[in-house]
């Protein structure tokens, strides 16, 4: 037991509340990295991209890797409002209206697509189509990707952002002096609440972008048959 346990009986506790907490925060980071990498290959391959993938820093902080995450987003982002443009360029109102439509069956999105895909990529496949359909028609996965962003930011700015990845697998001791190094012990209670609220918003929203990027994926593979 270390020596600061007698003063604070409850640290036993926080350390090992700490550790898990940390190690879901990993994996959510994790499961986030992996799900954009996914989405960068499809947008690659099928809509003519040329995004570049991106890889965990393991020497970095948390906000450092939320940052990374958050840039890549944002180049995919800009990458679908071309294609979002070009088609509210080609596309008659009326079809482009029916495109944003929540109630318009995604098969007929993509028959509506497929009239001038070819036009914005040189060429027409289904499997782009309906890439731009998932994508760029689709209001749902739009805020789930910007919800995912509004989360990694609030972490990042957050007293977790400034902990270090590598110290998440060191141990609990190192966790546990690392967050004490940056808050006072009285106030380590108060933090731990808040690392479980951000945790919780952080893990329901990479949960909803990785389902909407196997979605995606999942749709591209039945285009593809």
């Amino acid at each position: 037991m270390a020596q600061s346990d007698f003063l604070y009986p409850e640290n036993p506790r926080r350390r090992q509340e700490v550790n898990r907490l940390h190690q879901q925060l990993l994996d959510c980071l994790s499961d986030s990295f992996h799900a954009t990498n996914k989405l960068i290959g499809v947008l690659n391959m099928h809509l003519g991209c040329t995004l570049t993938s991106i890889e965990m820093k393991r020497d970095g902080t948390i906000k450092e890797n939320c940052d990374i995450i958050i840039q890549a987003i944002m180049n995919i982002q800009k990458e679908l409002q071309k294609v979002d443009e070009a088609l509210k360029d080609k596309l008659e109102p009326t079809l482009y209206i029916k495109l944003q439509d929540i109630k318009e069956r995604e098969t007929e999105k993509i028959a509506i697509v497929q009239k001038v895909i070819s036009v914005i990529l040189g060429e027409a496949t289904s499997a782009a189509s309906a890439v731009a359909v998932k994508l760029v028609g689709s209001n749902v996965t739009t805020g789930i990707i910007n919800k995912l962003v509004t989360v990694l930011a609030q972490i990042g700015a957050s007293l977790l952002g400034s902990i270090g990845v590598a110290v998440l697998g060191l141990g609990i001791d190192m966790i546990f002096r690392a967050i004490l190094g940056a808050v006072e012990k009285t106030q380590l209670q108060a933090a731990i609440k808040s690392y479980e609220k951000h945790l919780v918003e952080f893990k329901s929203a990479s949960e909803k972008y990785h389902h909407a990027i196997t979605e995606v994926t999942d749709m591209v593979k039945h285009q593809m048959k």
